[in-house]
């Protein structure tokens, strides 16, 4: 792989970087965390930049043309988040667009891809994930909620957890078992929901920041109309693993900190006596984990584009990305003292108090998204060959 864009990427970024000059105010932005909860306003301005985003075809630029994407390469795509995440930008990823599409393009009806298609690229409509359950999370295969058939409708019950944004969302992508007696891989099916239906709580969970990012879902005899089953029934876990194979470089794990880094550095620089040898030596680790880390996601997207399956080395992406964000956390308490566990709106906190915010976030991201220890184990046994056991 080359290490510097290509000139139609060096292009697109230029691009990119202009619309959110343009458009993102980056003094509310640029060192925010996906784990802390938005004001009303904040909501309101997300809403209106993902309608931007979907006006010019970046939102769904990863689908193929026939379903009104750009068919954008691996690539284009990896350009594309590096920047929005760079800069802290709302919206770029998003469930229904990663997600459920995906899954509707590749197994559900004609019906079922005009239905929730259009809703999804114009940005009309918030998802969610209904995968993960208190016995079932790096092992989801052990999921136990339950969908009876019952005429024309399943009814479903059972719980969810960790589930991000489930209090926003309109919609859906729900796995629940339809066969108990099948072995814990067959027996599970794969549904879109809608979130307003009877029957379904959904409940805030409090994080360490006081915010309310993760949620669990309870179904009571939640009644889901036949038609909104994709794919085969007891075929759901085999659509679910095509529908987590998307774009999965992890690029915006890697870079989401890096302005925070930017921002310790020019702290340093403004005050002389933190200009120690041991700080220095410290920032400039990070900045080289950095490089390293985005190269790392580069990888992948190259693979990707060359028709490979990099399981290895997206595993290693990932937990790269996550120990980085963890370890920037830590950084910035050490460099700031005390005053860095000031929460954001004192007016004691240095950088607006987002080294707390990136503290207390960042243990969340090492588990989310496939644990380190599990990534950890598909790198021993996918990448380098280990037996199991």
């Amino acid at each position: 792989m080359l290490f510097r864009d290509s000139p139609e990427h060096a292009a697109f970024r230029a691009e990119v970087r202009a619309f959110l000059d343009a458009e993102l105010p980056r003094e509310t932005w640029d060192m925010r965390n996906d784990r802390e909860e938005m004001t009303p306003e904040e909501k309101e301005f997300t809403r209106q930049f993902r309608k931007k985003l979907a006006a010019r075809g970046w939102l769904t630029m990863g689908w193929p043309k026939e379903f009104g994407g750009a068919g954008a390469t691996y690539m284009t795509q990896t350009v594309y988040m590096e920047e929005m995440s760079a800069a802290g930008a709302p919206g770029a990823y998003d469930q229904g667009v990663w997600l459920a599409g995906p899954a509707l393009m590749m197994h559900g009806t004609p019906e079922q891809q005009q239905r929730w298609l259009p809703r999804i690229r114009s940005a009309d409509d918030h998802w969610c994930q209904l995968f993960s359950e208190p016995g079932a999370g790096s092992d989801l295969a052990s999921l136990q909620t339950r969908a009876v058939r019952d005429g024309d409708v399943y009814v479903i019950n059972g719980q969810k957890i960790w589930t991000s944004g489930a209090q926003e969302a309109d919609w859906g992508i729900l796995l629940a078992r339809t066969d108990p007696e099948a072995p814990k891989h067959r027996g599970i099916s794969y549904f879109m929901v809608d979130m307003r239906l009877p029957g379904i709580t959904v409940r805030p969970l409090v994080n360490l920041m006081g915010s309310r990012h993760f949620c669990e879902v309870f179904f009571d005899d939640v009644r889901v109309p036949a038609d909104c089953l994709v794919g085969e029934e007891n075929r759901g876990w085999y659509i679910a693993t095509t529908t987590l194979d998307q774009e999965r470089s992890s690029i915006n794990r890697v870079v989401m900190t890096r302005s925070t880094l930017y921002a310790l550095i020019d702290y340093v620089r403004e005050h002389p006596h933190l200009r120690t040898d041991v700080i220095r030596h410290e920032l400039a680790e990070r900045y080289l984990e950095f490089e390293i880390g985005r190269w790392l996601c580069y990888r992948v997207a190259q693979m990707q584009s060359e028709g490979k399956i990099p399981n290895a080395e997206a595993s290693v992406s990932k937990i790269f990305g996550t120990e980085l964000q963890r370890q920037m956390g830590i950084t910035g308490l050490r460099l700031l003292g005390l005053p860095g566990q000031l929460e954001p709106g004192s007016r004691w906190a240095p950088l607006r108090g987002r080294i707390e915010r990136w503290a207390l976030a960042a243990p969340s991201y090492t588990i989310a998204g496939g644990t380190s220890e599990v990534n950890r184990n598909i790198i021993a046994t996918r990448g380098l060959g280990l037996p199991r056991g």
